[in-house]
């Protein structure tokens, strides 16, 4: 991808770019729709991302061409205004995020490219918002703090482009580590990278379905559990554990109690997945994984007939452990599986998946990568 990155940049500028930055998507193994709940994640950083290439550019100005939409997209950093949806809102609200927090930014020209598939539940959106902060920081020559610019970019989010996401998709963006899942508290932002058990490889299973997350159940069920941990006093649903949950749950509507349950449980099973991978206890990953599905199905219901499918697929096929990932509604499944069965596996699992699902599915394995980064800087 960085060559292909010069490339375009050759072929759009006629000369390299400056300096080429990459920020890597995700999938998170175990902690999903804590994140907003102050709780616990651990994602990693994926071998697929976004790629950018910049030079400075004199003034105040940015204009970028995206190669993945075949589209041009310009704006003053003097003067940020919201526009149609679309890629250029992320760069465009990091931007103002950025301007924001008082760092002197400076225009710059550059291309864009990726291989996070898009609306896949792998956050090309936030490997987006990253590589944009990434280069805007190494333009203006400011200090790289990942955490921080990960908070911005999640308010790019939040208040520009209207999706109430959490941290976790930024912040694994910015701090993932080569061959390690990170726990991550999104209270205190605190990160521990947790190794990945030996002889296990991560598969990501595509079931080609797509969902727009600003327009789907998402920021709803965000709204129920802060109904939630108003209903128990508490900031958020990171302060209740499930012993509390079982002794006081009798209180919410049931609904909102399912909700709560899966947050409260979710913590919980990160929590003792961290624990596993540390011991190297893949088997008991994998239970925890599966259970992380079932509550996501039953309890929080972000699941969909096509990943239910994919799941059943992947337990049939033999995987360690296996859940859907992301925010739901459609996207990818991830499976912990032994290595050497991985080539097997994915094979397998396609074929059942396209065979009951009546589609052909992305399946590939994914190997967990450092976070954003400058690939080069010939300034």
């Amino acid at each position: 991808m960085y060559t292909d990155t010069v490339a375009a940049f050759r072929h759009r500028f006629g000369t390299d770019p400056a300096l080429v930055v990459r920020a890597p998507g995700r999938v998170n193994l175990i902690g999903e729709h804590t994140d907003y709940n102050d709780g616990f994640v651990m994602p990693l950083a994926i071998d697929r991302a976004v790629w950018l290439g910049v030079r400075p550019a004199p003034g105040r100005h940015v204009r970028l061409f995206s190669v993945d939409y075949d589209a041009w997209g310009e704006f003053n950093l003097d003067a940020v205004e919201k526009g149609p949806a679309g890629w250029l809102e992320y760069v465009k609200g990091v931007a103002w995020a950025l301007a924001a927090d008082g760092m002197p930014l400076r225009g710059f020209e550059g291309v864009l490219l990726g291989d996070v598939p898009l609306g896949a539940g792998l956050s090309s959106s936030a490997a987006l918002e990253m590589a944009t902060a990434r280069a805007l920081v190494a333009v203006a020559g400011a200090e790289w703090r990942p955490a921080a610019m990960a908070v911005a970019a999640q308010r790019a989010e939040n208040q520009w482009v209207g999706m109430n996401c959490g941290i976790m998709d930024q912040l694994i963006s910015g701090v993932g580590r080569e061959g390690h899942a990170v726990l991550i508290d999104c209270r205190s932002l605190e990160t521990r990278p947790v190794p990945l058990p030996a002889g296990t490889a991560v598969v990501v299973l595509d079931t080609g379905t797509r969902r727009e997350l600003v327009t789907s159940a998402y920021n709803e069920r965000r709204a129920q559990c802060e109904a939630a941990s108003q209903l128990f006093g508490v900031g958020a649903l990171r302060d209740v554990s499930v012993e509390q949950l079982t002794r006081e749950g009798g209180r919410l509507a049931p609904l909102t109690l399912r909700r709560a349950r899966h947050v409260v449980t979710e913590n919980a099973r990160t929590m003792e997945a961290a624990e596993a991978m540390a011991g190297g206890d893949a088997p008991l990953l994998g239970r925890l994984m599966y259970a992380s599905h079932v509550s996501l199905r039953d309890d929080f219901e972000v699941s969909s007939p096509a990943l239910d499918v994919m799941v059943e697929a992947a337990r049939a096929a033999g995987c360690i452990g296996a859940r859907m990932t992301g925010a739901g509604f459609g996207g990818c499944a991830v499976a912990l599986v032994a290595e050497g069965d991985a080539e097997a596996f994915t094979e397998q699992v396609a074929r059942r998946y396209a065979a009951e699902a009546g589609q052909a599915p992305a399946a590939y394995v994914c190997r967990a990568t450092d976070g954003a980064a400058v690939v080069t800087d010939r300034r």
